[in-house]
């Protein structure tokens, strides 16, 4: 794996290395002392696996709060998206600040997402499938969201904007009074 961090301090684009031959690759996503060397120590406890069926539909932006904050790895194997995360964290230099990637079963990135961040994508095909490994297990009573839209943010989605749950079109937009999370 090569890791690359972002403009978004402790986030990484992850290129897998895969060993190819005549039948096809074998890549590892995950190795522990790979991950050590970026400060990632936490157990992954969860995995989840979401299907978006229409091309331009947006996920997001979702995190969870203390003391449920969670770091995300997560991998496109079907489709392309367009996987973007805000930094939430509220002492971070990046604040507020956006960072996007094409994540693709072709190109066979992935994100290392921290804790503090928000996380959502677009689908740029039909037919996209991600593979989440999470630091926490899901909480309802944590979660949080920001508007996918948000002005405060000005996320340069590639798509025009289709297909949005009620659930992403109801979280609040950023006021000047957030401070973070």
């Amino acid at each position: 794996m090569i890791f690359t961090e972002s403009v978004l301090k402790g986030s990484y684009v992850i290129d897998l290395t895969p060993l190819a031959d005549d039948r096809g690759w074998f890549a590892r996503t995950f190795c522990k002392n790979e991950f050590a060397a970026i400060g990632h120590t936490k157990e992954w406890v969860q995995m989840n696996h979401s299907f978006t069926k229409n091309k331009g539909s947006i996920r997001g932006m979702h995190f969870q709060m203390d003391p449920f904050k969670e770091c995300k790895l997560v991998r496109c194997i079907s489709g392309v998206v367009f996987d973007v995360i805000i930094d939430l964290r509220k002492d971070s230099p990046t604040f507020l600040q956006w960072f996007g990637v094409e994540l693709s079963a072709a190109n066979r990135k992935m994100i290392y997402i921290p804790e503090g961040f928000a996380h959502g994508f677009q689908t740029l095909s039909d037919n996209c499938e991600l593979v989440y490994n999470h630091t926490q297990f899901y909480t309802k009573e944590a979660e949080g969201g920001v508007r996918y839209n948000d002005e405060k943010i000005n996320i340069q989605w590639p798509l025009p904007l289709f297909d949005i749950s009620e659930r992403d079109n109801t979280h609040p937009k950023l006021d000047d009074n957030f401070k973070g999370i």
